[in-house]
């Protein structure tokens, strides 16, 4: 199999050209709507294709604090970016003792409020339970939980995240449907499905356990594209816009930032975007001040997710 260096030799080295000399696309923060927080990289499981390496003791990645949150919700207001969501990612967001207290902070503020979860035992613990209750209660409408089911079929799901996985997080989504909760998916093009048959199996497996989640939408429904860094991909100039019919406003760098601690760092920093929180070249500052520069397109990911996928992490 190749590894990186094989399949894009040459490639992604320079974020103003491409290896062929050409002018490399850029993207400006036009529109922020979505501000993602790391909650770290620790997890209750260790997926096979987990983009950001999560696992039980993956530290690389600490937990944010709500503190850190706050401060960050401030900026938003003070650089009069007109963000409308918060997200949460991980690792695990359960994980992170001072969750519910970062949902809240986010609530409170006035923002609506993605978590990203598989739905196991982190987020089953009583007091999660009991938080999660309250806050949905106290802003209705207002937070949504996004659940990892790479397949809708138990042994492809199994695959990925271990045995009996899949059952677990069935049990964490009933509790979710019991209690009144928004709920969304995120789904896996890994296994060779088109989009209409996937769409069309978790249409089933909905109604199957009588969850309310709309399989047609692709934001209820997430189903991402693989981040394969050893398949080869093209780079994307400036005339790829016009080529592909595309504008750089539609890309998810375009609308939101995230922000990660790293393990030994003073202060947390902002990337340009959930999916390359190891690449350095992607880290714009400490603040969302820094964070307002332009994005090169200068990585795999960017070209093969966001540019030919067309796809966004963000509700």
């Amino acid at each position: 199999m190749k590894d990186f260096a094989q399949a894009n030799a040459g490639k992604f080295e320079n974020p103003a050209v491409t290896a062929k000399g050409e002018d490399r696309a850029t993207v400006s923060l036009t529109n922020p709507q979505t501000l993602w927080f790391n909650t770290g990289t620790l997890c209750n499981i260790e997926c096979v294709n987990c983009y950001i390496a999560s696992s039980p003791t993956n530290d690389a990645l600490v937990y944010i604090t709500a503190d850190e949150v706050r401060d960050y919700l401030g900026q938003i207001t003070a650089r009069n970016w007109p963000v409308t969501e918060i997200a949460f990612t991980g690792g695990e967001p359960f994980m992170n003792p001072q969750m519910i207290d970062i949902t809240e902070a986010s609530l409170e503020a006035g923002y609506d409020v993605l978590i990203l979860t598989n739905a196991m035992r982190p987020m089953m613990r009583k007091s999660v339970l009991a938080g999660l209750t309250r806050l949905n209660a106290a802003y209705p409408g207002k937070l949504t939980l996004r659940i990892s089911v790479d397949h809708y079929h138990a042994d492809l799901h199994d695959a990925e995240r271990g045995a009996g996985a899949l059952e677990k997080t069935i049990t964490g989504m009933t509790w979710l449907r019991d209690n009144g909760f928004r709920m969304a998916v995120a789904g896996r093009s890994v296994f060779g499905d088109s989009d209409e048959d996937s769409r069309a199996g978790y249409g089933a497996f909905y109604a199957e356990h009588g969850f309310d989640i709309d399989a047609y939408d692709p934001g209820m429904t997430v189903l991402f594209p693989e981040m394969d860094e050893t398949v080869e991909v093209p780079e994307i100039t400036t005339a790829c816009w016009g080529i592909l019919n595309k504008s750089p406003d539609a890309i998810m760098c375009a609308s939101s930032r995230m922000v990660v601690k790293r393990k030994g760092a003073e202060k947390p920093a902002v990337l340009a975007c959930t999916l390359l929180p190891y690449s350095p070249e992607f880290e714009l500052g400490n603040s969302l001040e820094e964070a307002e520069k332009d994005v090169a397109l200068n990585h795999p990911h960017c070209a093969k997710f966001c540019v030919l996928g067309g796809a966004s992490c963000s509700a």
